[in-house]
């Protein structure tokens, strides 16, 4: 009996020491063996490892890629917007003692350099890079991180920024930029093609006045396509050079001489006459001129005014008859 107790608890002891001695270690994964607390030289790979019951501890470490989101963070540009960028980050294990070893929490220790090293290059980049020349942006970010991560056993594959967030008042200043170059462009266009168009209506119409039969045919063409659409109207265009050779056809006016120009002016009735009594004597009587005359004779009269003869009277001009300087009659003038 004390035989088979003593075989029956060296039994258990075996069995509990080989479970505590068996470790197996998956294929992604690969096992790091502390023997009484120091580091063992060899790293077991997949498969069943065999450790010192009671004196061997074994840690595994995942080979596999993992990916890291990396919290959005705000930051400010060198051109001084606010934006908030988030990214994520693809990294693996290439040294699990150094892993184990060298950093407590190595996924830890890449969340935060990654988070500084977004923040860094929000503020040495410029908005334009970050919206349109991310790939720079994400070498630049993968080379910061990679740096310190390499001291960990730890290698970067890959950083992606995956969003930008900007401010509404950005975005519609952007909206405003974009539709003033569109607009820009369709100008550019539209004058460019007003360009070519008038060179080659002057190219035709170069040709045409070479020869003329060539406008008649273009006359004939538009009558043509204007009729195919089956108006009940027809307009027919007037050439402008027809215009032309009627103005040139058609002979200028002549001035009326000015004989005519008195014949045909009425015939004006002598005024009746109108006597003026002075100091006790009638006045000449006075008969109404031509308005033609009586223009010719103004000369004369002002200067009879201006020089009187020695009577004292005025010597009549023409069919006018002037009373003397000390008179008070009146002439009566049409």
């Amino acid at each position: 009996m004390i035989i088979l107790s003593v075989l029956i608890v060296a039994l258990v002891v075996g069995l509990i020491g080989s479970a505590l001695s068996l470790r197996v270690v998956k294929q992604f994964e690969r096992g790091v063996v502390l023997r009484f607390g120091r580091v063992r030289p060899e790293v077991r790979g997949p498969g069943l490892a065999v450790l010192m019951p009671f004196a061997d501890r074994m840690q595994k470490v995942n080979m596999q890629i993992i990916t890291m989101p990396v919290p959005a963070q705000d930051g400010i540009t060198r051109d001084n917007v606010t934006v908030r960028v988030d990214a994520v980050v693809y990294f693996s294990v290439v040294d699990p003692v150094r892993a184990t070893v060298d950093v407590q929490d190595y996924i830890s220790a890449i969340a935060q350099v990654a988070q500084t090293s977004l923040r860094s290059i929000i503020g040495k980049s410029d908005l334009d890079d970050l919206l349109s020349n991310r790939e720079r942006l994400n070498q630049g970010m993968e080379l910061m991180i990679d740096s310190p991560a390499l001291d960990w056993g730890v290698h970067i594959e890959r950083v992606e920024i995956k969003d930008v967030a900007l401010p509404e008042t950005m975005k519609r200043s952007m909206s405003r930029q974009a539709e003033a170059e569109r607009e820009r462009r369709a100008r550019v266009i539209t004058a460019d093609g007003e360009l070519q168009a008038s060179e080659k209506l002057g190219q035709a119409a170069e040709v045409m006045a070479q020869h003329p039969a060539a406008l008649q045919l273009r006359l004939l063409q538009t009558v043509v396509e204007v009729a195919a659409e089956k108006n009940s109207t027809l307009i027919l265009p007037f050439p402008v050079e027809l215009l032309r050779f009627l103005e040139r056809s058609t002979p200028a006016e002549q001035p009326a001489p000015a004989a005519a120009v008195q014949a045909a002016a009425p015939a004006v009735e002598p005024a009746e006459q109108v006597p003026a009594v002075e100091n006790g004597a009638p006045a000449p009587a006075v008969t109404a001129a031509p308005p033609v005359a009586e223009l010719a004779a103004v000369p004369e009269l002002l200067r009879q005014l201006l020089h009187p003869t020695a009577s004292g009277q005025v010597e009549p001009a023409g069919d006018h008859q002037w009373p003397s300087d000390s008179g008070t009659g009146v002439n009566a003038v049409p």
